[in-house]
């Protein structure tokens, strides 16, 4: 029977079992904890040089199920693929043009899916960001309002500060300052589902006299050094290579001298940028971020000092996003009847592939995620900030 498939295939000592359109079952190893089930012949010619791209795109369209955990089947797959294209070469860097038209249809694409879908999944405040597990077994909400709070003490805001939130999502962060901090919050976002019921939550929450949420595109940020704090979570993802610097540069203009700047987001393996290999990076931007790129650590401070500003902290959260994704997938495995009747088929498989894909790649090390605080220095150099950041973890 095994001699039915390519030579490649029969090779293989993975935990992996093929089950073609035929009803026939093929074990490509012992004790097979993943089965791929065939929908079409020509998959199988496609198997023998399975890259992510395609092995993700053929579940999307449903021209393959996956039997089994989805994050166990993430693992089998991808050792599939490293084992089939152990010498295919990297894709070089994808640079993608960004305007104002292009980046709005982007985020509107990602965030306008559904609230209800977002709420199935995330924590109660929708927090859609790394979250910070103070300790290993605390559960989701505890872990992101740990991570507003890690924010706010890294931005040592008080009471009183003026603070903008660039991609402010659903306002949690923005009504945590408010409540929390006593601080007065601008948000803004591009999706107008996360605006709306954003606005609801502040309404609510009767903090509508502290927290202001708009939609605005970060290059129509105010100039006039008019905020105290700047915080800024998961949004230099989208703003592409060639604008980094004039993102940083509108981040310049909207604090004032002796202001910090909170950046947090997720940045890249690769020096120069390039997406995680085997075609993991294709696939997020054909099914999930179109036009999403993200900076290595160094090519985004790079960026934030050039523009006057002065990176003064830098903390790695990776393992923190590995917990918070593996967390968001559960949860939505969880719930998949009740997916199922809120988004299209469609979506609900890449969502799926997404969640579980992302937990995988932040656990291997392909993708990062990094806090960089910077500061915009008085005229004579000084900087308000304690010498050191014993403050931060009273």
């Amino acid at each position: 029977m095994l001699a039915q498939l390519p030579p490649a295939l029969q090779s293989l000592q993975l935990p992996l079992r093929l089950k073609l359109w035929d009803g026939k079952q093929f074990d490509l190893g012992p004790s097979p904890q993943v089965t791929i089930v065939v929908k079409e012949p020509q998959l199988i010619t496609q198997l023998t040089h399975p890259s992510l791209n395609e092995l993700g795109a053929a579940f999307v369209e449903g021209k393959l199920e996956l039997e089994g955990r989805i994050g166990e089947a993430i693992r089998v797959c991808d050792e599939l693929s490293e084992t089939l294209l152990k010498d295919a070469l990297e894709a070089p860097p994808i640079r993608s043009a960004h305007d104002k038209a292009t980046d709005a249809e982007a985020i509107s694409y990602h965030y306008d899916l559904s609230n209800a879908f977002y709420q199935l999944w995330l924590d109660q405040d929708m927090a859609y960001s790394c979250a910070y597990f103070k300790h290993p077994d605390n559960d989701l909400d505890q872990a992101q309002q740990d991570k507003f709070d890690h924010l706010c003490r890294k931005l040592r805001l008080t009471a009183g500060d003026h603070l903008l939130d660039v991609g402010c999502g659903w306002g949690g962060l923005a009504r945590f300052a408010a409540r929390e901090y006593g601080a007065t919050v601008y948000g803004i976002t591009l999706s107008k589902e996360q605006l709306k019921l954003g606005r609801q939550r502040v309404h609510d929450e009767g903090l509508s006299d502290k927290v202001d949420l708009q939609i605005l595109d970060y290059r129509d940020i105010p100039q006039d050094g008019r905020f105290d704090k700047v915080v800024s979570v998961g949004m230099f993802e989208h703003v592409g290579h060639a604008n980094l610097a004039l993102y940083c540069q509108k981040l310049y203009g909207a604090v004032r001298e002796g202001g910090l700047i909170m950046n947090h987001g997720i940045t890249a393996k690769h020096v120069d940028g390039r997406p995680v290999g085997r075609g993991a990076g294709e696939f997020i931007d054909r099914y999930v971020f179109p036009h999403g790129e993200l900076p290595h650590l160094s090519m985004i401070c790079a960026a934030i000092c050039a523009s006057g500003l002065e990176v003064v902290d830098v903390e790695s959260l990776r393992l923190h996003y590995a917990r918070t994704l593996n967390l968001w997938s559960e949860r939505l495995e969880n719930q998949l009847d009740k997916a199922a009747d809120i988004v299209p088929e469609k979506a609900l498989r890449i969502w799926r592939l997404y969640l579980a894909g992302c937990a995988y790649a932040f656990t291997k090390g392909w993708i990062n995620l990094h806090q960089i605080l910077a500061v915009k220095p008085y005229a004579d150099g000084r900087i308000d900030l304690p010498l050191t950041r014993e403050d931060l973890y009273r």
